[in-house]
């Protein structure tokens, strides 16, 4: 399975994180089995919340208030003796591991020195514990995130009032992309952050798959927008099963009238090759009725800077034209087929429930030079003898 977090808005907690992890499934007598061992079964309490007219699950834990402040070492020790699969503990471990580090860093010191409320606290321990025993109890084998929302302004802590996100915060999102999200205050938690660091595999958009549960987890605070996380899990997509999906794409244009129809075509090759994903030329009409042409290259956003370099090399245009964009493209893929005439390549496309294929140019009129066949005829008689060994294969 793998699973999307979409925490952009407001942030992500430890038990914001847990509550969505219930919602898609998760089951509450499963986690306080594992909480069992260390006294933690009866400290938990799950909530039905509407926040702002959305519903979601919240989780509370009830801990003794008397429980002193616990060193690395013995949350570490904690986390070990709860009842879960080695696998399961080693996450939960590397959790609250990574607070501790972070912790040490902020105060300048070793991680066994680390004394203080945050990894301290029942609440870190159930909610590390939570988040990777329910990954696992929901065959998630890959989480990607969105961008973290950080949230904005300052937030009073037991050192003093401190910059939004928090120093523990910041260090554990190091190298994830974060925004401020839609509230101002602490959207994100030093436990969150470690949640993310430690389970995320990566990074962006919703990967594709076949949607199988939806999980919301509510955080306990009114931030005057709906307060929850959304956890959406599903088989993964094969890349053929994929529908055509937008992907952001950067349109790069000039006009050319000062190139012979030979020196163009050229520059277009050089183009191509500079890692253009199309190239292609529209005849225009200039100022004063010249006749021109219309340069246009597509790239990918990464790209766009480099071959808008190629562009003003090759055509010697003293601007080009920046247009972000997107296009949807079907899956595809490139195969080899023997046929009676001989090795061709076709291109395989794939949308939905609709298939194609179509043989590559230079190979059908390669192979009609080779037999003297009009063009059509050869191109008809490659793609229909490929169909029918691809639909066939064991006849190839």
């Amino acid at each position: 399975m793998i699973a999307y977090l979409d925490c952009a808005a407001t942030g992500v907690s430890g038990d914001k994180f847990l509550g969505a992890l219930l919602a898609a499934g998760f089951d509450e007598r499963d986690l306080r089995r594992a909480l069992a061992p260390i006294g933690l079964a009866d400290a938990v309490r799950v909530v039905k919340r509407a926040t702002r007219g959305v519903s979601a699950l919240g989780v509370e834990v009830a801990c003794d208030g008397s429980q002193p402040l616990r060193a690395w070492l013995e949350v570490r020790d904690l986390v070990r003796a709860a009842d879960a699969p080695a696998s399961v503990l080693a996450r939960a471990e590397s959790i609250v591991a990574a607070i501790a580090e972070a912790e040490a860093r902020v105060h300048g010191v070793a991680v066994e020195e680390v004394h203080f409320h945050e990894v301290g606290a029942c609440d870190t321990i159930v909610d590390a514990i939570g988040a990777a025993l329910g990954i696992h109890a929901l065959g998630i084998e890959t989480l990607v995130c969105s961008p973290v929302a950080v949230g904005s302004g300052r937030v009073r802590t037991a050192h003093g009032v401190l910059p939004v996100p928090a120093p523990a915060t910041a260090l554990l999102l190091e190298g994830a992309p974060i925004v401020a999200g839609a509230a101002a205050g602490e959207l994100t938690t030093p436990t969150g952050a470690a949640i993310v660091r430690t389970l995320a595999a990566s990074f962006g958009p919703v990967p594709p798959m076949r949607l199988a549960a939806v999980g919301r987890g509510a955080g306990s605070r009114d931030i005057g927008t709906p307060n929850v996380v959304q956890l959406l899990v599903g088989e993964p997509l094969q890349a053929e099963q994929e529908p055509p999906g937008a992907e952001r794409v950067v349109l790069l244009e000039t006009n050319v009238d000062h190139l012979s129809p030979e020196t163009l075509a050229f520059a277009c090759e050089r183009i191509f090759e500079a890692g253009a994903l199309d190239v292609w030329q529209t005849p225009i009409v200039m100022k004063k009725g010249r006749a021109a042409y219309l340069l246009s290259v597509l790239a990918t956003p990464e790209a766009a800077a480099d071959l808008a370099v190629a562009i003003v090399r090759e055509t010697g245009s003293l601007g080009v034209r920046v247009c972000p964009t997107e296009r949807y493209a079907a899956w595809r893929t490139t195969v080899e087929v023997e046929t009676s005439l001989g090795s061709a390549r076709f291109k395989v496309w794939r949308a939905g429930e609709h298939t194609g294929l179509r043989v590559e140019h230079e190979d059908a009129a390669r192979i009609a030079r080779e037999t003297g066949a009009p063009l059509d005829e050869v191109v008809e008689r490659l793609e229909r003898e490929a169909q029918s060994r691809l639909e066939s294969p064991e006849e190839g």
